[in-house]
């Protein structure tokens, strides 16, 4: 999976899923299907997306990522792309007509010649541009377009809602883990390198692996976690607090992980944490004791929800 963008190389000519893709949510997925399943051997499957997210250009305000651009492009790359084009979103690219965002970038720069996209999908100037527009103008140039249905997602029983990664950073600010888990299709993870910290999980009885997360990585709501710790292709059980650490008086939010029933040094190593279910979350306690003393059941809860989750997979497989 090659990372790149029009300014440098790439693989021609292209199919490609064009979007943001942040989350790479079940929305998303429809919009990627088409591409993944045609079967030219001669069009290299891509994701055209840009960079920095357009949001975050006309704000002018920092966006955090469901999926940063790494972890956007491994992600792609077990679904089967084969690239992931970053087209630099400024003003030029801004000021562009429908007419000329096709010509200029699809055409001229990435010789594209499948497309697909969600029929809400907008482009060109002041976004003008709609997905039958691009469907017209395309098909004036012999590229196929397809335009898929918006996934809508049963968020009560009594309302259904588009999914969105705006709706999914909405349930995982309100700890609504499993409402955000369903709109993936998959469980939220943390990716980063494991790193020292302050060490004072271990003087309780409890070291944590101190988890250094790229910088626009969107963090969930502050608490604790039931995770599944993956690294060199081993899961392990575990427990994860996300922030400030208000009994030891921190400052810096940091996200620290407790395997359970496990031992060993993971400093360095890179580790994918999925995030389960929302336990509690983050309390000032009085004392270390009173801290250790919720931990362990903190600990306890996470075991039995996780091994009861393990149980109901294997009665069903």
């Amino acid at each position: 999976m090659i990372i790149t963008t029009p300014n440098t190389k790439v693989n021609q000519p292209t199919a490609i899923a064009l979007g943001n893709f942040d989350g790479i949510h079940q929305g998303h997925q429809i919009v990627l299907q088409p591409i993944i399943s045609q079967k030219s051997p001669h069009l290299y499957s891509s994701v055209v997306s840009f960079d920095p997210h357009p949001r975050q250009f006309f704000t002018g305000q920092k966006l955090s990522l469901l999926t940063p651009k790494q972890e956007k492009a491994d992600y792609l790359a077990t679904l089967g792309f084969q690239q992931l084009i970053l087209i630099p979103f400024d003003e030029t690219l801004a000021a562009l007509s429908p007419q000329d965002f096709v010509n200029q970038i699809l055409v001229e720069q990435l010789q594209t010649k499948i497309i697909s996209i969600g029929e809400d999908f907008r482009f060109g100037y002041q976004r003008k541009g709609t997905a039958e527009d691009l469907k017209k103008i395309a098909s004036q140039l012999g590229i196929e377009v397809y335009i898929n249905s918006l996934h809508k997602y049963q968020y009560t029983q009594q309302t259904s809602v588009r999914v969105s990664s705006s709706l999914i950073r909405q349930a995982l600010l309100s700890g609504e883990l499993k409402q955000a888990n369903l709109m993936l299709g998959r469980s939220y993870t943390l990716i980063g390198e494991v790193v020292k910290g302050k060490q004072i999980g271990r003087t309780i009885g409890f070291p944590t692996a101190n988890l250094q997360v790229p910088p626009d990585k969107f963090l969930p709501r502050y608490g604790v976690y039931a995770v599944k710790v993956n690294y060199d292709n081993t899961t392990v059980l575990g427990v994860m607090n996300i922030g400030c650490r208000p009994t030891v008086k921190g400052e810096l939010p940091t996200v620290e992980v407790h395997l359970l029933d496990w031992s060993g040094d993971l400093y360095n190593k890179t580790i994918t944490v999925s995030l389960e279910a929302f336990l509690r979350p983050e309390q000032k306690f009085n004392s270390l004791d009173d801290l250790k003393q919720q931990i362990q059941q903190d600990c306890q809860e996470a075991k039995a929800l996780l091994n009861r989750e393990v149980s109901v997979k294997r009665l069903y497989n």
